[in-house]
C-alpha cells in the first residue's frame, strides 16, 4: 500500500545543466522573484490558518525565504547588479493559483510539500549548470544555505500532510493540489525557459 504522502515525481522539471546559455546575473533575478513570491505568500496565508502547527511552518517558510532572496541579492551585488532596483514580475498563473488556495490541506500540499520540492529539484540543475561555468560561488550559496531549507521545507510538508489530511478525501484533495503544482510550474518554467533561451535556472 503506498504510503501517504510520498514522493512527489518531478522527474520532469530536472535539467542536466547543459541547456541554452544566459549569465549568472540574468538567471539569479529569476531566483529574487520566486524567493520574495514564496516569501509574501507564507506570510499572507499566517493570518487565515488555525492550525498552530501550520501556521508556524508558514512563519519559517517564509522567513527562510526572505533569507535566501537576501543571499541572492548579495551574491548579485558581486556580479555588478543592485537588487534595490529590483521590482518583481507580473503575477504568473502558478502563483496565482497559489494565493487562491483557502484550505489548510491544500496549502500544505502546494506550498510546503510540492512547490519545495519542485524548488530542490530545479536547483539541483541550476547548481550544475553554473558549476559547468565556473560560478563556485553561487553553487556554494545553494548547496550550503537554500537547499538544505528547501528540503527541510518539503518533509515539514510531508510531516504535516500526514497529520491533517486523514480521510480518503482530504488526501485525494492533497494529491490534486501537488498535481496541479507540477502542472502550473512546469508550464511556467516552459514559457520562462523560451524567454530566458536557458531552462536551467533557479527555483524558490
Amino acid at each position: 500500500m503506498e504510503t501517504f504522502p510520498g514522493e512527489l515525481d518531478v522527474s520532469a522539471l530536472r535539467t542536466s545543466g547543459d541547456t541554452g546559455d544566459a549569465n549568472s546575473q540574468r538567471l539569479l533575478q529569476v531566483a529574487l522573484a520566486n524567493e520574495i513570491n514564496v516569501s509574501d505568500l507564507a506570510a499572507r496565508w499566517m493570518p487565515t490558518t488555525a492550525e498552530l502547527d501550520v501556521k508556524l511552518a508558514f512563519a519559517r517558510q517564509a522567513g527562510d525565504e526572505a533569507g535566501h532572496f537576501q543571499l541572492v541579492a548579495d551574491r548579485l551585488a558581486t556580479l555588478g547588479f543592485d537588487a534595490s532596483a529590483f521590482t518583481p514580475p507580473a503575477e504568473n498563473a502558478l502563483f496565482a493559483y497559489l494565493r487562491g488556495l483557502t484550505s489548510t490541506v491544500e496549502r500544505i500540499a502546494a506550498g510546503l510539500y510540492a512547490l519545495e520540492a519542485v524548488a530542490y529539484a530545479v536547483n539541483e540543475g541550476f547548481m550544475a549548470y553554473c558549476a559547468k561555468r565556473g560560478d563556485d560561488e553561487t553553487v556554494r550559496i545553494y548547496r550550503e544555505y537554500i537547499q538544505p531549507d528547501e528540503r527541510a521545507h518539503h518533509e515539514l510538508g510531508k510531516r504535516l500532510l500526514a497529520k491533517y489530511a486523514r480521510t480518503a478525501d482530504e488526501q485525494a484533495l492533497a494529491r490534486a493540489t501537488a498535481a496541479k503544482v507540477l502542472e502550473l510550474a512546469a508550464a511556467t518554467r516552459a514559457k520562462a525557459a523560451s524567454a530566458l533561451g536557458v531552462a536551467c535556472f533557479p527555483g524558490c
